[in-house]
């Protein structure tokens, strides 16, 4: 489609976003669905944010993704927040409503429709999470949601992933939760499946890994929420043990086509018969 002086434009922020695969993604589906409208991204720097929004508000963006390092931070400068977004403590989704700016979270609900297209059953497992920032919160509050018996929190500044723990724990008594660092993940082996939620091995960090797979068992599920690169340097790892592995993308598109239900109000069916080609398209 044609862009003109009535296309509407649609973006990601955060810090880094260069490689980042949502402009494929929304870009494809707006030509799919002959919406006049365009998707690009811009690095804000976290001390901009505030400003970014109010500039936004100015030039009738109509709706925006958030990502690291700002999920958490951008709460606090909205005009409203829905109730599962407040409930997960993050938002990644944003929707201009008559020049109010409401947040809302997809990555939890993303996150779990990855799970269960794969028919991977969470009930009564063990979890050990990786970080401690906004997609942190939105998976491990889905997770114990979903009703998972205990919830680890490693995080390399162990005060903020003992936050999230006390968070959980005052929303859900009944699941197990332990917190510690990053580096002691050795003491927390025996485990169902790891998520991981850092930013470690994303691009240009692409050498590095959270943790050492080899001191775990091979049985075990290794679900990585980076997707540049696609296939991290703990994937690889994982899938050299013969661990099921999946890939940050699912859950990218996933939460990308719940942002776009969110603008424009898609019937749900229709809204996934794009999954297919859009995978295509990224990997």
């Amino acid at each position: 489609m044609t862009k003109d002086w009535n296309t509407n434009i649609y973006c990601l922020i955060g810090d880094p976003v260069k490689k980042s695969l949502s402009p494929k993604i929304h870009n494809y589906i707006f030509e799919a669905n002959n919406i006049n409208s365009v998707y690009v991204c811009f690095n804000i720097n976290a001390k901009d944010l505030k400003s970014t929004l109010d500039s936004f508000k100015i030039l009738g963006i109509e709706g925006f993704n958030v990502t690291v390092p700002h999920k958490i931070k951008i709460m606090n400068y909205l005009d409203e927040i829905d109730d599962e977004a407040r409930y997960l403590g993050a938002v990644n989704t944003v929707k201009n409503v008559e020049g109010r700016f409401i947040g809302y979270n997809t990555d939890g609900l993303g996150f779990i429709k990855s799970l269960e297209d794969r028919n991977i059953d969470i009930i009564n497992k063990d979890i050990l999470i990786l970080g401690a920032g906004g997609a942190s919160h939105a998976i491990s509050t889905k997770l114990a949601l979903e009703g998972v018996n205990k919830i680890i929190i490693l995080n390399r500044t162990l005060s903020k992933g003992k936050k999230l723990a006390s968070e959980i724990h005052e929303k859900f008594d009944n699941v197990k939760l332990e917190c510690d660092t990053l580096d002691n993940f050795y003491k927390y082996l025996d485990i169902d499946m790891i998520v991981n939620c850092t930013t470690i091995g994303m691009y240009p960090d692409i050498d590095s890994s959270p943790v050492d797979l080899s001191m775990f068992n091979n049985d075990i599920i290794v679900y990585d929420i980076v997707y540049k690169p696609i296939k991290t340097k703990l994937l690889h790892m994982a899938e050299r043990m013969g661990m099921e592995t999946i890939e940050g993308i699912d859950m990218l598109i996933n939460q990308g086509l719940l942002s776009q239900k969110i603008w424009f109000n898609y019937e749900i069916d229709n809204l996934f018969k794009d999954v297919d080609e859009l995978k295509k398209l990224l990997i």
